[in-house]
């Protein structure tokens, strides 16, 4: 049995992630009108996009060790209040270095993941725990609440209106976080341990693998979650509303169904998951990577043209299903962790989300660098097949020939040593 006050514990704050990860998203579809304002070419966009996510990234290891030591409702709450100054500020940015400087400060909303994570976990029970992070995860909709909302109040009030919606959305939460959340279940932090204490974990080799996992899974959600708006409005011609609505088809199911793949990871064990969310990654992105092409066959009656693209429609349903593998893949890493860790969740869970996050930052950029090098909008989801191949190379290599995974009732043992 969860301990009493669980379940409002684990709404409050997955309510509160979620308002956090709408602002963490936001640059990706504001960020449309303001490229245009400022001329900025795909690489500079793909910086603005990513700059709150290099703070979120950053951050979210010393905010992970702070919530072992002091508690993760006082640290949530001082989050949501302190984002909320910065983003208010962003709506009167004039220039392309107060959009990175103001979204460095308001990206460490994205730290709460890793404030967040612990402080449910510890409300439940083991056997109980890949449930309820998943379910705490699921506020990864926010990116979907934020591609509803945000080309709504742009439609009708500019760009602008939207960081100040935001921050007031921040400071309504921070009250309502405040009420409905519970004191921690943890040590007073006099008796807490060093920080010294808690870094020493991450020698652990286990720890830097669970970041491999995490930086695909987690890092590639969000860099499309920021990218995709752009793509279906440049490869699609659509409007920013119409491309913000089918790109909430990809960033929906990814926060929607992380609750189910963390029920999956309790049930068959986080390694299973993980090996299929792969597989699964892996067949998309290669649908996905495939780019427009025209095609002209000279036959004996003359040349036959043959063109070859995603409809709208299939390339949406391509990324739903990418969606819900990369939820689930979210899901069981941090199953992992709370297995492995339980002791130490604060700073695993930091390490592994920072790993997670700077994958977020990172592939925005080599989107747009790539996309102004080639001149072809499906090179992100090449860029994406070619890190999913190689991890699955790796995942094979050094767990799949330790552990079963394809159903078979073996003698082999489950746990996988350390390599």
């Amino acid at each position: 049995m969860a301990k009493s006050g669980s379940l409002s514990v684990l709404l409050a704050t997955t309510w509160a992630f979620t308002i956090c990860f709408a602002v963490w998203m936001m640059f990706g579809v504001i960020g449309i009108p303001i490229r245009t304002q400022l001329n900025l070419d795909s690489t500079q966009f793909g910086l603005l996009t990513a700059t709150p996510i290099l703070t979120g990234a950053l951050f979210r290891l010393p905010l992970g060790i702070w919530t072992d030591r002091f508690g993760g409702r006082r640290i949530m709450l001082l989050l949501l209040l302190g984002c909320a100054v910065p983003l208010w500020a962003s709506a009167y940015a004039t220039a392309f270095w107060q959009f990175l400087l103001l979204g460095l400060a308001l990206g460490l909303v994205g730290a709460s993941f890793s404030v967040g994570t612990p402080y449910v976990a510890r409300f439940f029970p083991k056997e109980q725990r890949g449930f309820a992070m998943g379910f705490f995860g699921a506020g990864t909709i926010g990116a979907s609440l934020n591609m509803f909302v945000a080309p709504f109040v742009i439609d009708r009030y500019g760009w602008e209106m939207v960081p100040k919606v935001y921050a007031g959305a921040l400071v309504a939460t921070a009250a309502l976080f405040w009420i409905f959340s519970a004191k921690d279940p943890v040590r007073s932090s006099e008796s807490a341990p060093s920080m010294m204490r808690q870094l020493a974990v991450l020698r652990n080799p286990r720890i830097w693998k669970y970041c491999q996992y995490y930086s695909i899974v987690f890092g590639g959600f969000t860099a499309l979650s920021i990218w995709m708006p752009q793509y279906f409005k440049t490869e699609y011609g659509l409007s920013i509303t119409q491309a913000a609505l089918l790109a909430a088809c990809f960033a929906l199911p990814a926060g929607a169904f992380r609750a189910f793949g963390g029920w999956l990871s309790d049930r068959f064990g986080a390694h299973a998951v993980t090996w299929w969310v792969l597989w699964v990654a892996w067949i998309c992105l290669f649908l996905l990577s495939y780019p427009r092409t025209e095609l002209i066959i000279h036959t004996v009656n003359g040349p036959v043209s043959f063109v070859i693209a995603l409809p709208p429609w299939f390339f949406t349903i391509l990324l739903f299903a990418l969606g819900i593998a990369l939820a689930c893949g979210m899901a069981s890493t941090f199953k992992y962790i709370g297995d492995d860790f339980p002791d130490s969740m604060g700073a695993v869970s930091g390490i592994v989300g920072m790993a997670g996050g700077l994958g977020g930052f990172l592939l925005p950029i080599m989107f747009g660098a790539i996309l102004d090098r080639l001149g072809i909008n499906s090179s992100c989801f090449m860029l994406l097949y070619g890190i999913v191949a190689v991890s699955l190379v790796l995942n094979f290599v050094t767990e799949v020939r330790r552990a079963p995974v394809m159903g078979e009732s073996s003698g082999v043992p489950t746990t996988i040593s350390p390599s």
